[in-house]
Formats: C-alpha cells, structure tokens, sequence
C-alpha cells in the first residue's frame, strides 16, 4: 500500500512537470519575453531612482531607463551588435563546423559502437557508461548511437535491455558536462560566464579560460563511470529482474572498412596533434607566451582548435570509408550541420538582445549588489549558498532543456551575484553544470527524452514517462549526491577546478 502512495505521488509529480513545462514558451519566444521585461522594468526601477554603490568603483550605480529617448535609441542601434556581438554564437558555429564532418563521415559513430563492442562482457556496463560520457564531444549523437546499442547489447548477452538502455543514457545525458577532452559545451558555457562577469570585474573575466572547469571535469568521468555501472548492476538490473521477451535485434559490429577508417583517423589525429603542439612547445612558437604559459595565445584559441581537431580526423576516416569521395560531399556535410543550427541562431538573435538589455541597464550589478547584501546579512553563504544554487539550477533544469539557453538567463543574475560573496565564476559556472547535467535524464522535457521512451518499448510496450524516470532517479540522485562530495573535497584540498581556476574570487 505504501508503495502505491509513492507511485501515486512520483506519477502526480511528474505530470505537474510535463504540465507547466509544455505550457512554457519556446525558448526563442521565452527571452524575447525576457527581453521586454528587461524593458519595463529598467523604466520602473529607474522612475523610483533604485541604485547601489558600485563595488568597483565606489560610483552609485543607478538602473538605466531603455524607454527614455537615448535607451531606445540604443535598442535601435545596437540590434545587430547584439546578436553578432552574442558571445557563445561564433563559438558554437566554428565548433559545429568540425564536429559536423566528425559525426556526418560516420567516425563518432564508428567510435562508439568499437568501444562498447570490443570490452569484455564483465566490463561492458562501465564502457556504456563510459562511451555516454564521451559521446558529448559529438553533442548529441550519443543519445541516437548508445542508447539503442546498450539495449541491443545487453538483450544479446542474456541481460535485460532496458538496464543497457538506461546506463548508456545516464552516461550520455546525465554525465554531459563531464569529458576528457574539451567539447563544445566548454567554450560556449564559458563565453556567457566571461560576459557576466565582465560586469563587475572586466579584468578579471578577461582571465578567464575556456579550460576553467578541465580538471574536475576529467576526474569526474572516471568517478560517474564508477557510479553508473555500480547503479546499474547493483540497483537498476536487480530491480528489472530477467527478461522474458525477444529481440531480433542484431549487434552491428565494426566492418573491416570502418576499423580501416578508424585507424587513418587516429594516424591523422596524432599527426594533428603534433603539428599543433609546435605552435606552443618550441620557444619560437606563436602562439606561445614566453612568461606564462596559461596566459599563451594557444588557450585563447581552443575553438579554432576544436574545429581542427574533429574536421581532418573526420575527414581522413570520410575518405578512407568512402563517405566522402570529393569537397562536394564536405561541402554538404558542413551546409547540413549548419542547416541543424537554424534554431539556435534564431535563439542567438533573441538571447543576445536579453543579455546586453540587461546588462546596459545595470540591473545585473544591481541585482548582484542587492542580493548579495540580503545572503550576506542572513548568514547564507558557504557551502549551503553552493548547494542551494545548485538545487535551484537542477530544479529549472526540469522545466528548460537546453544547456546554453539557461546559462544564458542565470548568468547574468548568478555570476556577479556569487562574485559580491567572494566566489569565481569558475566555481559557479561549475556549480550549474553539475546541477544541468544530473536531473536531464528525469526530465520528461528534455528533447531526447521521447526519443529513449520509443527505444524502450522496442522491448516493452507499456514503458512510458514514470517508468523511464523511476529508472533513471537512482543514477540522477547517485551522480547529485557523488559530484557535490567531489565538489566538497575538491574546496577542502584547494585544488584548482581547471588551468588558473580557483573557488574563490578576490
């Protein structure tokens, strides 16, 4: 009986969710919303004459009226700069460019599928779990790659597809901040990070690295690994108990043509790699800096590099395998990445209108200085602040799917805040990431999320949105839980988050 209460409740809780979240607004529509706001505020706020003193300066600060004559004139004129000017667009279209070839060519799909079918049996949980996190250097492939073959996968060896299914899609979705290489995610997630924070310090923001959380993002693929295949053989498999239907699914192997591509992509890879390592090690490098060596031009250009780094691999494997046969078949493969990209340009139009609205009001310093003097007299700061922001930023998660739009909104707000209480922005940006990644995969509006329901009922029809979630909460409460202690230990040792990131800012 007790049982059936907690289903009941669990059942009536997700449907609030999917409820309130269908009725939110697009996300294009939902900043152009946030934008007017922006508006109409800053007129009432600047009417009642609310300022604070510029930490910075010791200046008062007072909120700029936009429905004055001179704001809208700026809104006028600086449109296009805003959306040009919006930080993460240029990043994510260069990223796009080289990791479009990479999974177009078939290489990331091909490096998948090696890896979890090459493992021993006793060790294929920990690859699917594994392959998942990985599988973010390829945005979203994972979810239409791994998520399938971990079911076929485990219906082959004699396991329950379903827990092959749900450990490759808590490695893909809930472990998507964590790799051990830079992904997309990274500079993008960082340029709204360095806009924020160029509101109260510009100095500072301009020290800021793309690499800011590199350090504890590799270490924390080894501990989700860890996590997910314990939650998955010791909770979510014993729970599902045997499977008793069929599947005529077939595992697809790597062809002797594909493992031939594999190889000449690694070649081209490590000869990348070298090539570009002469651009810093020797003295004469130039994108060296002789002083320091974070401070290099080198880690000023880690999108440039990115595209390099995923574009001749991708296209060696392309020519080898046959999916590329002239600078036509590149030609396409780059327009249909970019084609995917029209909603998040349209996004980039809207968002960027937002971001510089509110910060040529001044409400974000206003907000910061404000807020921070509220938590400070109350006593809320520390490691409580730290938890609290990060269940906050879960709990939207539920509601917005998309990484870069909620960044995009709790910058501006979260940053300069959490700086006035004396924490980076590398900390916080950290802090986001750790919450956006854990609760993805217990949201019924994350836009895989049907995608991984249809998978499922390949195997059992009656699967729907509770027993997708009720499978998946053990590996989203598991990885809140293992990465807020990782977090902990990480500030009791004072180890850095990333190249010249700290926890705190001065």
């Amino acid at each position: 009986m007790e049982r059936t209460s907690k289903k009941g409740f669990l059942m009536k809780t997700l449907d609030w969710i999917e409820k309130i979240g269908n009725k939110l607004p697009h996300p294009i529509t939902l900043f152009a919303i946030f934008a007017l706001l922006v508006v109409v505020l800053s007129a009432i706020l600047s009417a009642i004459n609310v300022q604070v003193q510029d930490p910075a300066t010791g200046e008062n600060l007072e909120v700029v009226n936009l429905l004055s004559a001179s704001g809208v004139q700026y809104m006028f004129e600086s449109m296009v700069e805003n959306f040009v000017g919006f930080a993460p667009l240029g990043t994510v279209l260069v990223t796009m460019l080289g990791i479009g070839v990479a999974e177009r060519s078939g290489l990331i799909s091909a490096m998948l599928r090696g890896l979890v079918t090459s493992v021993p049996q006793s060790l294929l949980t920990a690859a699917l779990v594994f392959a998942g996190i990985m599988s973010s250097m390829a945005s979203d492939a994972g979810y239409v790659v791994l998520t399938p073959l971990g079911a076929v996968l485990f219906a082959g060896l004699g396991r329950h597809p379903l827990a092959g299914l749900a450990a490759a899609f808590a490695g893909v979705s809930a472990g998507y901040s964590a790799n051990l290489f830079l992904t997309s995610l990274d500079p993008l997630l960082a340029d709204l990070t360095i806009q924020a924070a160029q509101t109260i310090d510009p100095a500072y923001a301009e020290s800021i690295l793309y690499t800011m959380n590199y350090y504890f993002m590799i270490a924390s693929v080894f501990v989700l690994t860890i996590v997910g295949t314990l939650i998955t053989d010791k909770l979510v498999e014993p729970r599902l108990g045997s499977f008793s239907g069929s599947s005529d699914d077939e595992i697809n192997y790597l062809t002797n043509n594909e493992k031939k591509g594999l190889w000449g992509a690694l070649a081209a890879l490590i000869i990348t790699v070298g090539l570009l390592s002469l651009l810093i090690l020797p003295s004469w490098g130039p994108l060296r800096n002789p002083d320091e060596f974070l401070a290099s031009p080198f880690f000023q250009s880690l999108v440039p590099v990115i595209l390099i780094l995923f574009f001749i691999p991708g296209f060696v494997y392309g020519k080898m395998t046959g999916a590329i046969k002239n600078d036509k078949d590149v030609a396409n493969q780059l327009s249909e990445t970019m084609a995917t990209m029209g909603m998040y340009i349209v996004l980039a139009f809207t968002a960027g209108q937002f971001v510089a609205y509110f910060n040529h009001t001044n409400m974000g310093k206003v907000l910061a200085v404000t807020g921070a003097d509220f938590l400070d007299s109350i006593g809320f700061t520390g490691l409580g602040l730290i938890v609290a922001f990060i269940i906050v930023a879960a709990v939207i998660n539920l509601f917005i799917g998309s990484s870069s739009a909620k960044w995009a909104i709790m910058a501006p707000v979260f940053v300069p805040l959490m700086m006035q209480l004396g924490y980076s922005p590398e900390l916080t940006t950290l802090a986001y990431r750790i919450a956006d990644s854990t609760t993805n995969i217990i949201s019924p509006l994350m836009p895989y999320f049907a995608i991984v329901i249809a998978f499922a009922q390949k195997y059992d029809k009656n699967v729907g949105i509770g027993t997708l979630i009720a499978t998946m909460l053990p590996y989203s409460i598991g990885f809140f839980i293992i990465w807020i202690i990782m977090l902990f230990v990480w500030m009791a040792f004072g180890w850095p988050i990333g190249p010249g990131a700290g926890f705190f800012y001065q």
